[in-house]
C-alpha cells in the first residue's frame, strides 16, 4: 500500500466556545492573529492567505471538535478515505455551509480519538484580502500550520490512529518528571515538521490530567521579535501565562504557552527543526530527558491548579477513553519500538 507520509499537513482547527468576544481579544490583541467576524455566532483568525485557520463557533463545549487535515492531491486522498473504508468506519461528507465556513472545497469527516473529528480535504480556498495582524508573518506552507498535543490514558493506540490514517513517523520521546508522575510524550511527524502531533501519557497509571481533548495546540511565527512581542501582550492583556519563554530539547523550538479562553493552551513558538530529506533518510528516534533544555518555568501555578488536575486524574480512572479502535491498530507500532 502506498505511504502517503509527506503529502499530509494540519490545516485547520475547529472550536466550539461562548467565550467568542474574549476569544476574539486574545486571537487578534494578544497573539497577533487576523480576525473576521463572519456572524454573531461564528469567527475565523487568519495567519497566512488561506480563509480559515481556526474556526470558532459558539456552543458550550469549550474545546477544539475538529482537526482539518489538508492532503496534496486525490491520489493520496483516495489512499486515506480507502483506509477508512477498509476498516468499515463511515465517512460522511461535508456539507457545502461546513465547507464554506472551514475555507475549503470539499471536506470528508471520520471518527477521531477524544472526539474530536477528523477532516480531510484537498483544496484550501485562497483570499486576496490583506492580513491585518500584529505578528509580521507565520510560518505555514509544506508544514502544515502547527501542531497539535494531546494526553491520553492510551497514547500508543492513538499513535496506531496516525500510524495508520497518515503513515505518522516517530521523531522521538521525552520523558518528563512531573511531581510523583513520569509523563511520556512521543512526537509524530507527517511531513517536514518535526511533529504535527504529539502524545502524552503517564507511565504505569491509566489516567489523564487533561480535561480538554487537546493540551495545546502550536502555531510558528517566522520572527523571533514576534514571538516575544506576543509573549509581552499576552501578560500585559491579562491572559494567563501557563510556561514562560523556554527551548525545547527535542525540536529546539523556542516557544511560550499560555491559555486559551476555553482552557486549553496555546503554544506560540519559533525555529523549531524541520526534519528535511538529507535528515530524513538517516533520522533515529531519540529519548530526551526533560522537555525544555531551558526556561519553561511553570507561571503562577497555584494549590487549586493542583488539586483540578488531580481530580481530573482520578475522574478518569472511571471514564472510558474516546478512542477509535478500528483505525488503532498498535502491531505495527509496537514492532517498530
Amino acid at each position: 500500500m502506498s505511504d502517503v507520509f509527506g503529502s499530509v499537513h494540519l490545516g485547520y482547527i475547529v472550536i466550539e466556545t461562548n467565550k467568542l468576544a474574549d476569544w476574539k481579544r486574545f486571537g487578534l490583541d494578544a497573539i497577533g492573529m487576523h480576525v473576521d467576524e463572519l456572524t454573531p455566532d461564528v469567527t475565523r483568525f487568519r495567519i497566512d492567505d488561506r480563509e480559515c485557520r481556526f474556526l470558532l463557533q459558539r456552543g458550550p463545549k469549550e474545546d477544539v471538535t475538529a482537526f482539518g487535515w489538508h492532503v496534496d492531491d486525490h491520489e493520496t486522498f483516495d489512499i486515506i478515505l480507502g483506509r477508512v473504508a477498509a476498516s468499515g468506519l463511515p465517512v460522511i461528507e461535508g456539507t457545502p455551509e461546513e465547507c464554506a465556513l472551514r475555507g475549503v472545497e470539499r471536506l470528508w469527516r471520520i471518527a477521531g480519538p477524544k472526539g474530536v473529528a477528523t477532516e480531510i480535504f484537498t483544496t484550501a480556498l485562497i483570499t486576496p484580502a490583506p492580513l491585518h495582524m500584529k505578528n509580521r508573518e507565520f510560518v505555514t506552507g509544506d508544514s502544515g500550520m502547527g501542531h497539535v498535543a494531546i494526553a491520553a490514558k492510551d497514547a500508543l493506540s492513538l499513535h496506531g490512529y496516525y500510524n495508520t490514517l497518515f503513515d505518522a513517523r516517530l521523531s522521538d520521546y521525552i520523558l518528563e518528571k512531573v511531581g510523583p508522575l513520569d509523563l511520556m510524550i512521543r512526537f509524530l511527524r507527517v511531513n517536514e515538521r518535526h511533529h504535527s502531533v504529539a502524545l502524552a501519557n503517564v507511565q504505569q497509571f491509566p489516567v489523564n490530567p487533561i480535561q480538554s481533548a487537546v493540551q495545546h495546540i502550536n502555531i510558528q511565527v517566522a520572527d523571533l521579535d514576534d514571538m516575544v512581542a506576543a509573549f509581552e501582550r499576552v501578560k500585559a492583556l491579562g491572559f494567563k501565562m501557563v510556561w514562560s519563554v523556554g527551548q525545547h530539547t527535542n525540536d529546539r523550538e523556542l516557544s511560550f504557552y499560555c491559555q486559551t479562553p476555553s482552557g486549553f493552551e496555546l503554544e506560540v513558538g519559533w525555529n523549531p527543526v524541520l526534519v528535511t530529506p538529507e535528515l530524513e533518510a538517516t533520522w533515529e528516534p531519540t529519548t530526551y530527558q526533560g522537555i525544555s533544555i531551558w526556561g519553561h518555568t511553570h507561571v503562577g501555578e497555584t494549590i487549586i491548579d493542583k488539586m483540578n488536575a488531580f481530580r481530573n486524574m482520578v475522574g478518569s480512572l472511571r471514564e472510558k477513553e474516546q478512542l477509535v479502535p478500528e483505525l488503532s491498530s498498535t502491531e505495527k507500532i509496537k514492532a517498530l519500538l
